[in-house]
């Protein structure tokens, strides 16, 4: 355990935002982001100790959010971890309750991973903060992340892992779901930059995940396969003109675009400007171009902000793989 934080009362965690599926992994693939220019793109959880629980929520989109506490996903977290404890032989009543302040710096159903980056942020410093207080560690990573799936799940309507994964473990991650092991990082490539826009149009998983099919074709599936085995093994042997080729999304994409105004006008700018992939991230609206020129992430950011943002809402980054995830401080 990291002594630092047992003379601390209070803590924040930062989780970044994340790209769920990354094109060709539906569901298996995901990516953090960092901007390059140093600005905060996710969101961040404090804690202090207090009397009883209550919930604060700030920042740029806290108005977005339901305005009853009880009903922010933060609470949710709380109490869930609460009960983890519990079933440790933890009782809450022997530990000290905590006040909660959510800075809220992504938007609501923005293909970003948004739900993802306040859960992660949440169980972190909680794990943290009540670690610290009861002199040793509480639940690993992998548990964590499972709490963090079946919170997510509240919100999208099933258990998956490629947002919280990569926003929790930071850089590129691959969902194993296997037994204990939930996530496996993967080898990136560095100098590789992440053009990463929303539109401010909101997009929610459910009704994003709605529209597909509910079977897919046994070619799509090959397809499926051959792309996400390819694209791993390109990333061991470092091979980036191959696992470039194979980002493209054959399952979800196809019918997702037509939720996204603009998206195949953007997509063609980005590859006649040398993006070496472009794609919806998550569920939408947001969309990525990965580029391994700064020069030509700076064309393609900028004729995104220029055409495919649709309010005051909207923003785009440069980025690069946020290899450090969520931190706490």
């Amino acid at each position: 355990m990291d002594t630092q934080y047992m003379q601390k009362k209070s803590l924040s965690a930062y989780a970044p935002a994340s790209i769920g599926n990354v094109s060709l992994g539906f569901d298996l693939l995901g990516a953090a982001l960092k901007p390059i220019d140093g600005s905060l793109l996710g969101d961040e959880v404090e804690v202090c100790q207090a009397d009883s629980f209550s919930l604060q929520i700030k920042g740029r989109f806290a108005d977005k959010l339901p305005a009853d506490p009880a009903s922010n996903i933060v609470t949710q977290c709380y109490h869930h971890y609460l009960s983890c404890l519990a079933n440790k032989g933890i009782a809450s009543d022997s530990l000290p309750a905590v006040a909660m302040t959510l800075h809220k710096h992504l938007p609501i159903g923005s293909g970003l991973g948004s739900s993802a980056s306040s859960i992660v942020a949440a169980f972190h410093v909680l794990n943290q903060f009540y670690t610290a207080l009861v002199g040793k560690k509480l639940f690993d990573d992998n548990e964590l992340l499972l709490m963090m799936g079946e919170l997510e799940g509240q919100i999208s309507g099933s258990v998956h892992y490629d947002n919280v994964a990569p926003c929790f473990m930071g850089g590129l991650t691959l969902m194993a779901e296997h037994g204990a092991q939930v996530a496996l990082p993967l080898p990136i490539f560095k100098h590789w930059y992440w053009v990463s826009c929303y539109s401010g149009i909101s997009v929610s998983t459910a009704a994003a995940r709605a529209i597909l099919p509910k079977q897919v074709p046994m070619g799509t599936t090959i397809q499926f396969g051959r792309q996400l085995a390819v694209f791993i093994d390109a990333l061991y042997r470092q091979d980036e003109k191959l696992a470039a080729a194979m980002m493209t999304d054959v399952v979800a994409e196809p019918y997702r675009k037509s939720l996204l105004p603009f998206f195949d006008e953007s997509r063609e700018f980005a590859i006649q400007n040398g993006a070496l992939a472009f794609g919806i991230s998550g569920s939408g609206p947001s969309v990525f171009a990965v580029c391994d020129s700064l020069e030509q992430a700076k064309v393609i950011n900028q004729w995104l902000a220029e055409n495919y943002i649709q309010n005051d809402t909207g923003f785009s980054h440069i980025c690069q793989l946020d290899q450090q995830g969520a931190v706490v401080y």
